[in-house]
């Protein structure tokens, strides 16, 4: 049965490594892909359980959890993998844009609440993702509060 990544593990090389063996490497290829494209000022860590990049405090100022603003993330689950995209949230024409892309690419979306769910990298149009995820991080802190402000999540 597939194993989802060690929420508890010390570091993100450590969670990689509970990943079963099946699909570590397809996961590392995604790791890959996503740490290529996350925008710089970013922080990699283990925050919220698996590999996040966040906003340091630093650029976003207090939370109300304290804890750094996620940004993007990628989780190993027992069926798919997840890959978290809050600026996807943002606006509905980020949205749309990324269903745009994955159709133009002949790829199936899955997008929940939260994620895009996929079991293979490829099934990702990366170059899409790379577009809507182009904000610096006080851009993002800004396009969060904006979002917020307006009743909407992130």
């Amino acid at each position: 049965m597939a194993r989802a990544g060690d929420r508890a593990a010390a570091d993100v090389d450590a969670y990689v490594e509970t990943i079963d063996e099946a699909r570590r490497e397809p996961f590392r290829g995604a790791l890959s892909r996503l740490r290529a494209i996350v925008p710089e000022g970013y922080d990699e860590a283990m925050t919220w359980g698996f590999p996040t990049f966040e906003v340091p405090l630093a650029i976003s100022g207090p939370t109300y959890n304290g804890k750094p603003l996620m940004f993007a993330a990628l989780a190993a689950q027992k069926r798919h993998f997840g890959l978290y995209l809050m600026c996807a949230y943002l606006s509905e024409a980020r949205k749309q844009r990324l269903a745009a892309a994955f159709e133009a690419a002949g790829k199936r979306l899955d997008m929940g609440k939260s994620c895009i769910r996929f079991r293979d990298p490829d099934d990702v149009p990366w170059d899409a993702v790379a577009r809507e995820i182009d904000l610096a991080p006080a851009n993002f802190v800004a396009a969060a509060a904006a979002a917020r402000a307006a009743g909407g999540r992130c």
